[in-house]
């Protein structure tokens, strides 16, 4: 099976210590976050883990321990982005996460340190030309550091779409979207790099930028040198071409503070939970409850 952590939160970023302590005990538990009392027992041994997906805005805390999953194969899904702090609030300069991409890649390899450019939100400010030019610049810092770039355009999800339009973001036109696939792809063609595009309706393979695989688990093969039984995953969204994984992460426990983002739902839903953050526990910025219903997770 392969491990995702997190499309929930940023475990590499927040709780890197929190992890390796499950690595060390050799399970963690995970709520159904549709079903409180619903609690699944996940195995982190090195035989049922088929590796490890990671993603990430600043992976500089779980880098310091990094040896510890060598017997792992694993690879990163790293998120840069071109926006100040109205919009990522606690994301660090973009210089010094320039930097940890860099290194991180220096570390494991470019092949497993994909850059996500996500989400791409088109306001007065943050125009196509804006984007263009953002692209092309940290192209020039990233490209020999990675093998591809997964983009993605803006969803207004319910909990987020005041934030959006409090900063005059739209919809992203079908036009619009074809216009900056286009261009970027011109970009990362020019400097040796793949472009690819996250849960899209839109078809932009005419346009040089086909759909991704986030959790690719032809890409764990090409790590661990294994074939793996792996299903596309049923449970995301309709034009996600994710494989199958199951996600170790919590809700509402993100603290980089991105006005656009699906996971979380509140300022105070995060202090309340990250309140509850303990190292000990088998469950992130939760604990086992009276009520809790306990099911060891099985492949397939």
């Amino acid at each position: 099976m392969i491990v995702s952590a997190s499309r929930r939160t940023d475990i590499p970023a927040f709780y890197s210590e929190w992890f390796f302590k499950r690595l060390e005990k050799g399970f963690v538990m995970v709520r159904n976050p549709f079903n409180f009392h619903q609690v699944t027992k996940v195995p982190l041994t090195k035989n049922w883990v088929e590796g490890f997906v990671f993603w990430t805005k600043n992976p500089a805390e779980m880098m310091k321990k990094l040896y510890l999953l060598e017997e792992y194969p694993y690879y990163f899904l790293f998120t840069l982005n071109p926006y100040d702090k109205a919009i990522e609030r606690n994301v660090p300069d973009k210089d010094l996460v320039i930097k940890i991409f860099q290194n991180l890649s220096k570390t494991i390899g470019r092949e497993r340190v994909i850059w996500r450019y996500d989400p791409i939100i088109l306001t007065p400010e943050f125009d196509i030309k804006y984007h263009v030019d953002s692209f092309k610049w940290l192209t020039s810092h990233l490209a020999d550091f990675t093998e591809k770039c997964i983009i993605s355009f803006v969803t207004f999800y319910p909990k987020i779409e005041k934030n959006l339009r409090k900063i005059g973001a739209h919809p992203v036109s079908r036009e619009e979207k074809i216009e900056v696939a286009s261009k970027f792809y011109e970009i990362a063609k020019e400097n040796g790099i793949k472009i690819e595009v996250c849960a899209e309706e839109e078809d932009l393979s005419p346009f040089g930028v086909f759909p991704a695989k986030c959790v690719d688990k032809s890409l764990i093969e090409r790590i661990s040198g294994k074939k793996l039984q792996v299903k596309k995953d049923k449970n995301q969204r309709k034009f996600c071409g994710c494989d199958e994984s199951v996600d170790i992460g919590t809700y509402d426990t993100c603290l980089h503070g991105c006005i656009y983002c699906y996971a979380n739902s509140s300022r105070e839903a995060i202090r309340k939970n990250v309140k509850n953050f303990d190292i000990n526990s088998p469950l992130l910025c939760s604990h086992l409850v009276e009520g809790d219903i306990v099911r060891e997770k099985t492949k397939g």
